[in-house]
């Protein structure tokens, strides 16, 4: 990366920087790349988080592979932006199906010309259950299949191709839940991901990769429900915060409404 992609701001400086008011809770010097013109892969896309970072995602000048189970899904997103002058590619597939998994991460590659960005956003909750030992096992695969292992084989096959050309941001959208078993399935197979998070972090020392956990919160989504304290536009600007920093973070555990600003 060269100079010229750095922009270095001051928390007292002014800055118009529409999602970003971090130098109100950072308190420090940061630096912040340009990503426009990044190409990002962002599951889960026509709905909810998936959409909220999609859109501000073009706002900073990124090129959009939208993922949903169905190309139509996002559409509407893509008519939305349809100003913008940005590229806009949209992908389908089941991620309970690691055929179909595999198959994304080959097309979003070939698409870019080359991965900058992931979000692994996309993910199942299973029902609550209150009697929380009778959690079957199907609940239990679906969960890994979907919110395990499907993300972390877009990160093993899209990871390699971003460290040979030096650069590359992954986020994968966690869970800060705890202590609630009746959710087990789901909090157990986010529990999995953080792990292959924070053990691969240090592998990805000096190359240019940076790979991070992004909570959420709890919002008003359909996987949320409609009892969640939290807008889901609430979500930002924190969800750009693993990919616009440029201070080596990496394997770090982000909750995006610390960055909340209201």
């Amino acid at each position: 990366m060269s100079p010229k992609d750095l922009k270095e701001f001051d928390f007292d400086f002014d800055f118009d920087f529409k999602y970003f008011d971090l130098y109100f809770i950072l308190k420090r010097r940061i630096i912040m790349i340009d990503i426009s013109n990044k190409w990002v892969l962002i599951t889960g896309a026509s709905r909810g988080i998936g959409r909220q970072i999609s859109m501000a995602m073009a706002e900073k000048g990124c090129n959009l592979i939208l993922h949903s189970r169905k190309k139509e899904n996002t559409d509407a997103i893509k008519a939305e932006l349809s100003s913008r002058k940005i590229k806009l590619l949209q992908v389908e597939a089941e991620l309970s199906d690691i055929d179909q998994v595999r198959k994304l991460a080959d097309e979003a590659q070939s698409l870019s010309g080359g991965l900058d960005i992931l979000y692994n956003n996309a993910a199942i909750m299973t029902q609550y259950r209150a009697d929380f030992y009778a959690a079957v096992e199907d609940e239990y695969v679906q969960s890994f299949k979907v919110n395990t292992i499907a993300p972390i084989t877009l990160c093993n096959m899209i990871i390699p191709a971003m460290i040979k050309k030096g650069f590359g941001r992954v986020v994968n959208v966690t869970s800060g839940i705890k202590n609630e078993p009746q959710l087990m399935p789901y909090a157990a197979s986010k529990a999995a991901l953080d792990k292959y998070v924070y053990d691969m972090a240090p592998h990805l020392t000096g190359t240019g990769v940076l790979m991070n956990l992004m909570d959420p919160g709890w919002l008003r989504t359909d996987l949320g429900g409609p009892n969640a304290p939290n807008p889901v536009e609430s979500v930002l600007p924190g969800a750009l915060v693993p990919v616009l920093l440029d201070d080596g973070t990496c394997g770090k555990f982000f909750h995006a409404q610390d960055y909340r600003k209201d």
